[in-house]
């Protein structure tokens, strides 16, 4: 398999307090990798680093075999319009702007002209299973159905890589499922490698293979788990 993304002794503190402390792991492309562990225990802040939302203090994040930590804020911005979608816990959806508006926004900042965004956009909201809200504001959207325009935000512009951040901490079962439905047979569809960060089991159930980080290190008992084949599965 081919190696998409790096961390290299990866560390990362706020302040006095050490979120990451050397952290070393490969993604393959086109794999589902769950970053798990308990509250506090640095998955986000590996996700932040991988993403190039943030710099680590020390180490390297390599994608496809160029350095991402040492490029300027404005290359690494440009890399999460392109090369990387991200999917938050709470969606962050503009409340001001509909869904379609919303899932067409990285590809009018990437330049794409307005009817073929808003044309492309409706695509995915209807991909995703929620092209009946199209016109709808967040506000006026259930939790599943802001979550699935947001991943179809993450997912317009056909990226790479998608970094997911407790994508249905904020759901009910139930949608939380549907949001990991879709989630998994996008990526699977279209080979995009999907790093997964959550503390239930219940959705990194959902992944190819898991990575388990404790106090900040990854903890050997749980490096590279391949979970077993199921309804999830590839």
């Amino acid at each position: 398999m081919t190696i998409v993304l790096q961390a290299r002794g990866v560390v990362r503190a706020y302040g006095a307090t050490p979120a990451l402390r050397g952290v070393t792991l490969d993604v393959e492309e086109g794999e589902i990798l769950a970053i798990t562990g308990p509250s506090g225990c640095g998955k986000s802040t590996l996700l932040h680093c991988l993403a190039g939302i943030m710099r680590p203090d020390s180490g390297e994040v390599v994608y496809r075999g160029a350095r991402v930590d040492t490029l300027s804020e404005a290359r690494r911005s440009r890399l999460r319009r392109g090369d990387f979608g991200v999917l938050f816990q709470f969606g962050q959806l503009v409340a001001e702007l509909s869904a379609a508006d919303n899932v067409a926004l990285p590809l009018l900042l990437a330049g794409t002209g307005r009817r073929e965004a808003r044309t492309v956009a409706l695509a995915w909201l209807e991909r995703v299973g929620v092209g009946d809200v199209a016109d709808s504001r967040p506000g006026e959207m259930s939790g599943g159905q802001q979550q699935r325009c947001a991943m179809a935000r993450a997912l317009v512009t056909e990226p790479r890589v998608v970094f997911a951040d407790e994508p249905t901490g904020a759901l009910d079962t139930l949608a939380g499922e549907q949001v990991l439905t879709q989630l998994v047979r996008v990526a699977h569809e279209q080979r995009t490698t999907v790093v997964l960060v959550t503390h239930e089991a219940r959705v990194a159930g959902y992944a190819d293979r898991e990575i388990v980080l404790t106090d900040g290190t990854v903890d050997d008992t749980g490096l590279g788990i391949a979970l077993p084949a199921g309804r999830h599965g590839r």
